[in-house]
């Protein structure tokens, strides 16, 4: 700090290290301390599961719809089950590829799909709504058209709400990456998901404050949906839905082996516009529920640690990656020599997490595959592609342009 000082000013030196090693070194210290402290009670034998109304809302999902609905209708679960396959007016073959599927898989016995088809497009929000006012149960879980869920996800997304404590409303499931072999991107990704996403929401739920129940794969009581009024009307409908559960004071968990696996961005310009989707929908869930900051609860812990990332991300685009350019040109006042000291400490924390996540992995009979080179990736240049991303999603919203979901 003092080097930076001399050629700079204190003021800047403070903030460029805060907000390169000490908040994120803070941050990184405290997941490690938590995971290991981590002891969750086991699930809770269920005598009767109740009846789940699953929405699927695919939009041009034609490459994937077939795959999602023959995994549900393999779905290993005793109770009632019913699928509303919500076509959200899509202009390819989806509409097409649900009636062959439906035609053609057996589903069990006390399981009924159901296609509704929209000739309109009104975003993922209106038609998971329109889902939510159909819905036969009091459970409703959403899947996204890409995903592929494990025989036994529902059986233990449902037996993870009915073991938690009484105020939770939601379950985040735990989502995998399906095709994590088609290039270095997918591979870094599946690093992404498996290590870094898993880990943040398992260390949440520790605190009770799990803060996003994705839409890829979540599981939400009904009662609690229509009181904040269901989805809306935003790019980050998911985040924004959890956080007013939040406000009403209830509780969202985290089943970490309820898998489901989904399809990520397969090229560098999509995988962009779905982090800066991302990235926009933080901004909004502070937009609505900014009041959650001043809410004394050990629970929204998270809420403030969400805060740092504007200027983690701003700082890490602005400064960070151009002083590792003048460390390659042999000046090193904000990278240098010792920032290779924070390897061994990224080592730990990645050797912690590889730990937990293939110990959860085994208990479901599933495998982690070798990935080296994704890793390698994932460790050294996925942030370097990531926060600027980041930074271009707060800055479209905060200038408030037009919100689509890009990526379709």
């Amino acid at each position: 700090m003092h080097d930076l000082a001399t050629v700079t000013d204190w003021p800047f030196a403070l903030i460029t290290i805060a907000f390169i090693a000490y908040v994120p070194g803070f941050m990184n210290a405290f997941l490690i301390v938590t995971l290991l402290l981590d002891r969750r009670p086991p699930l809770r034998p269920v005598a009767a599961f109740p009846g789940v109304t699953i929405l699927v809302a695919p939009y041009n999902e034609a490459a994937a719809i077939r795959d999602t609905l023959s995994s549900i209708a393999r779905l290993d679960y005793a109770g009632p089950v019913e699928v509303l396959i919500l076509n959200d007016g899509s202009t390819d073959d989806t509409a097409a590829i649900v009636a062959q599927t439906l035609d053609t898989i057996e589903p069990p016995s006390q399981m009924t799909l159901r296609p509704c088809d929209f000739t309109v497009n009104r975003g993922k929000s209106a038609v998971l709504n329109d889902g939510l006012r159909l819905a036969a149960h009091d459970l409703i879980v959403t899947i996204d058209g890409d995903c592929w869920m494990r025989p036994d996800a529902l059986r233990n997304i449902v037996a993870r709400l009915l073991s938690d404590p009484a105020n939770t409303q939601a379950i985040a499931g735990a989502v995998m990456v399906r095709n994590s072999r088609t290039n270095l991107l997918t591979r870094a990704q599946e690093w992404d998901y498996f290590h870094g996403i898993a880990a943040v929401k398992r260390m949440q739920a520790m605190y009770h404050g799990t803060l996003v129940a994705q839409g890829a794969f979540s599981l939400y009581r009904r009662a609690a949906l229509e009181q904040v009024g269901g989805w809306p009307e935003c790019v980050g409908e998911d985040i924004v839905v959890s956080w007013a559960l939040l406000a009403q004071g209830y509780r969202i968990g985290y089943a970490a082996n309820a898998f489901a696996f989904t399809n990520v961005p397969e090229r560098m310009r999509v995988f962009a516009l779905q982090r800066k989707r991302w990235s926009r929908g933080l901004m909004e869930a502070f937009k609505h529920h900014w009041r959650l900051l001043f809410r004394p609860r050990l629970t929204l812990l998270f809420i403030w640690w969400n805060v740092c990332f504007l200027p983690l991300d701003l700082v890490y685009t602005f400064v960070f990656i151009p002083g590792l350019m003048l460390a390659c040109l042999g000046y090193f006042y904000i990278a240098g020599p010792l920032t290779l000291a924070v390897l061994p400490l990224a080592a730990l924390w990645n050797g912690i997490i590889f730990r937990i996540q293939r110990s959860v992995f085994r208990d479901e009979q599933l495998r982690v595959r070798r990935n080296p080179m994704g890793f390698l990736f994932y460790a050294l240049a996925y942030s370097l592609l990531m926060q600027p991303v980041c930074v271009w999603g707060y800055v479209v919203e905060l200038m408030g342009m037009r919100k689509s979901w890009d990526t379709k």
